[in-house]
């Protein structure tokens, strides 16, 4: 019997039983779902400030580690400019000196180191009107909703969403500030010389990079506003067959304020590769954008204002301008030419400049003619009562002797005295005798 039990011994009993422990597993399920909504999706986001020095940080890393790539692929030595093409060129068009960047800031006095930033008051009234236009468009026109729709119900939207619609849309009511306008010397990659070189000492020095670069404009951009767009749709649930679930969305994504520095420089058309003028933009990563998100999910039972579906979206927004604006991307627009054509001539009639043309082209032939003799009547009259006036009151201080009232002396009047006549612009000392 021992020798039973040392070879077969006896197992231990189990201290719970099955029901306790499905129990017990049910409960650890339901504590780790609790946890997770709790603290996953209800949980206290940031705040804004933390989560904009987060973001700030890693935008600032991406562009240091882009700039070291540029500077490490670089060769040592200056590109040497590639030789122009040999073109036949023509006697009567002279060629201009060549111009640097140097000689342009010289020729215009604009000393990059000493000149003082610049208000842009008079560029923030035309961009004001220029918005201005475009909210009083979009009051009374629906292009700009249906081109929100098309774009949100584009073929590259997912299958778990529907119909995307959109509830609310609101322009705004301020305008953007631009000030702080100053031009710095970059480089064909668009990086400062004094961040390139860390600081540039001597004026060899300064003449020798500035030869090689092109100029930047940067100036401050705030804009404190509520730009609105409210949409709703419907998330899908497609599995294990189509439309098991459906729960409805409805989000309002408002721009309250933005902050940030903008770049433009000009990029000259190249006739060896038939590339126009090109304007090129973009934002630096020091920029500040906030919003303002409010969701609501659910038909009868509604979660309002989940705190990380608007980190979520806030998170993906913020993605979507980086990869489009923010250095080292940039946005490239070409421009037209500026040269003067008839084909853009606008304000006046087709026959010329005079503006009755343009007002009388509607009305028929004998009308015209008739309106037209009214008007140059009316003011021909107008000219002859002014005159008179001015007359009347300068009439009484007339002076003989002033310049103006001096009486013209005749032919008669200077032979008589003289005998001779002088015509102007004779050598001196040469009369002409005009005695009959």
């Amino acid at each position: 019997m021992a020798t039973d039990n040392a070879i077969c011994p006896t197992k231990p009993e189990p201290t719970l039983s099955f029901t306790q422990g499905l129990i017990i597993g049910q409960l650890s399920v339901i504590l780790l779902i609790a946890a997770f909504i709790k603290f996953f999706i209800f949980g206290d986001p940031p705040s804004p400030e933390v989560t904009a020095s987060i973001r700030a940080t890693e935008r600032r890393s991406r562009t240091l580690a882009h700039r070291q790539s540029l500077l490490t692929l670089r060769s040592p030595t200056a590109k040497s400019p590639q030789p122009p093409l040999n073109k036949k060129k023509t006697s009567v068009l002279r060629s201009p000196p060549t111009l640097t960047i140097g000689s342009i800031l010289n020729k215009t006095y604009y000393n990059v180191d000493s000149h003082q930033p610049e208000s842009l008051d008079w560029f923030n009234v035309l961009v004001a009107q220029t918005i201005a236009q475009f909210r009083s468009d979009a009051q009374h026109d629906d292009a700009i909703l249906t081109s929100l729709n098309q774009a949100l119900n584009s073929p590259s939207r997912p299958d778990f969403l529907d119909e995307i619609k959109v509830t609310e849309l609101t322009l705004g009511e301020d305008f953007p500030i631009f000030s702080n306008c100053r031009i710095i010397p970059v480089d064909e990659d668009g990086i400062s010389l004094e961040n390139r070189s860390g600081g540039i000492s001597g004026a060899g020095a300064r003449a020798k990079l500035l030869d090689g670069s092109r100029l930047q404009a940067r100036m401050d951009v705030d804009l404190s506003d509520m730009i609105t767009l409210a949409i709703e749709t419907k998330i899908l649930l497609n599995y294990p067959r189509r439309l098991t679930a459906v729960l409805p969305v409805a989000l309002a994504v408002s721009v309250v304020r933005f902050s940030g520095t903008l770049s433009i420089s000009f990029i000259p058309s190249n006739s060896s590769q038939s590339t126009p003028t090109m304007m090129k933009f973009h934002f630096l990563d020091d920029y500040r954008l906030d919003f303002s998100i409010r969701s609501l999910v659910g038909s009868r039972s509604r979660l309002q204002d989940v705190p990380k579906i608007a980190q979520l979206v806030e998170a993906r927004l913020h993605r979507w301008f980086d990869e489009r604006a923010v250095e080292p991307r940039f946005q490239e627009i070409a421009l037209p030419s500026l040269w003067p054509r008839m084909k853009n001539t606008r304000g006046a009639g087709d026959d010329g400049l005079d503006g009755l043309s343009s007002a009388t082209a509607s009305l028929n032939k004998g009308k015209g003619r008739e309106v037209a003799s009214q008007i140059r009547e009316e003011a021909r009259k107008e000219v002859q009562a002014e005159t008179s006036a001015a007359g009347a009151s300068l009439r009484p201080e007339m002076n003989p002797e002033t310049l103006r009232y001096r009486r013209a002396r005749g032919r008669h009047e200077d032979i008589g005295t003289t005998g001779s006549f002088s015509m102007p612009g004779s050598l001196p000392g040469v009369d002409l005798d005009l005695e009959t």
